[in-house]
């Protein structure tokens, strides 16, 4: 049995890696050509996007640390893992929702700094008379805009139904099946616009591509009526000036993010209107094991049998095996593709017995189950075709 190379540049949960010692891939931390990567949020070397790699899986739900389009140029499946971490941002998202509205940071700040106070009789009076200071507000009864309804937003939403807030949402890209999942108590908006003006607690749950970095603008803020925004999404979905500006304005309350910059830390230091946390959204033990299974369960099923799940750049694939020797084919998403293979197959005198064409953009992709013995030449042959980017034997 043919035995693919693991490298990885992250460090992995040790019962991810378990996963490996049932599956045909070995872990090489040395080698210059594996067959796949796995990865967390370290910044990827294109220099390992050489002729042996054929996958990339991430421990984790971003991918911007990943070049994806030149992967997909080069044929090359990247993984990541939506839902993994799922419960552990959610449980940091309530935690923040307390932050936003009791003022617990400022209160807990405030009283660190009573260390002249000797006595109980002297302190205790001082307290009630400063504790109106930290009056905050329930979150019952309040209404939640939950922006991204996905794997970690739907429940967040589910979240604030049994915190008996009014939840409404936001997802343009909302999928039927995520859509079923969601309670019937959360209210659509149409437009993002809608939910910014509805909303006490607004926060974050969309991947940073083109069309959401920097959504959330001063134009866009300047229909909140006196929010708290929370960000556990990513930092490139907000614009950082504009956050200060509504600050200043009064367009929001406060602001809470797991992604500090260094206008929002010097604002921070000096104002008690922003609270910072160090990325910490998915460190928890569990998520992190989640996250490393996940992968790793991923990679291994692609580079063991070609099959596709939870790919960012490719379609998601399952053909069931039928045959001793399978042909992954990778091409361009031109026409007369399929046309061309199954002629060319015809021609070397490769039976096909079962196979599955399905693309995603610019990308297609083939699983072809041979019945007969495919050689080196035949590969040499497919590959040659014009449009096509890769061919692999899995045998």
């Amino acid at each position: 049995m043919k035995k693919y190379k693991i490298r990885t540049l992250s460090n992995i949960s040790p019962s991810g890696l378990e996963v490996l010692s049932n599956s045909s891939c070995i872990l090489d931390e040395n080698c210059e050509d594996p067959d796949g990567i796995l990865v967390r949020s370290t910044k990827f070397n294109q220099n390992y996007l050489n002729e042996s790699l054929k996958a990339i899986s991430r421990a984790g739900s971003g991918v911007n640390n990943i070049p994806v389009d030149l992967c997909t140029k080069k044929g090359v499946v990247v993984f990541n893992t939506p839902g993994a971490n799922s419960n552990a941002v959610k449980e940091l998202v309530l935690a923040a929702l307390l932050l936003s509205s009791r003022n617990v940071f400022s209160s807990v700040d405030f009283v660190n700094n009573l260390q002249h106070f000797d006595k109980m009789e002297e302190l205790e009076p001082f307290l009630e008379e400063n504790k109106k200071k930290f009056k905050g507000r329930e979150l019952s009864g309040a209404t939640l805009g939950v922006v991204g309804l996905g794997a970690i937003g739907s429940k967040v939403a589910r979240m604030g139904v049994a915190l008996e807030m009014k939840v409404i949402g936001y997802d343009p890209a909302l999928s039927v099946e995520a859509a079923w999942k969601l309670p019937s108590q959360v209210e659509p908006t149409e437009t993002i616009e809608a939910l910014f003006s509805k909303s006490d607690f607004i926060t974050l749950h969309i991947p940073a591509i083109a069309s959401t970095t920097g959504i959330v603008n001063f134009k866009l803020l300047q229909h909140a009526k006196k929010a708290s925004l929370l960000n556990f999404a990513r930092h490139e979905v907000v614009d950082d000036k504009s956050i200060l500006k509504a600050l200043d304005e009064k367009f929001l309350i406060n602001f809470i993010t797991d992604f500090p910059t260094p206008d929002l830390i010097k604002r921070a230091n000096q104002n008690k209107d922003i609270i910072l946390l160090p990325h910490i959204g998915a460190s928890t033990s569990q998520a992190e094991e989640n996250c490393a299974v996940m992968a790793v369960e991923q990679i291994t099923e692609f580079l063991q049998t070609g099959n596709i799940n939870n790919s960012v750049n490719f379609p998601n694939v399952n053909l069931p095996r039928s045959t001793k020797y399978r042909v992954a084919i990778t091409n361009k998403n031109v026409p007369a593709m399929i046309g061309q293979i199954t002629t060319s197959l015809g021609d070397l005198g490769l039976n096909i017995s079962d196979m599955t064409n399905v693309s995603r953009g610019d990308v297609a992709y083939n699983l072809i189950d041979i019945e007969n013995e495919v050689t080196d030449e035949a590969l040499a042959k497919l590959s040659s075709i014009e449009n096509v980017v890769n061919v692999r034997l899995i045998s």
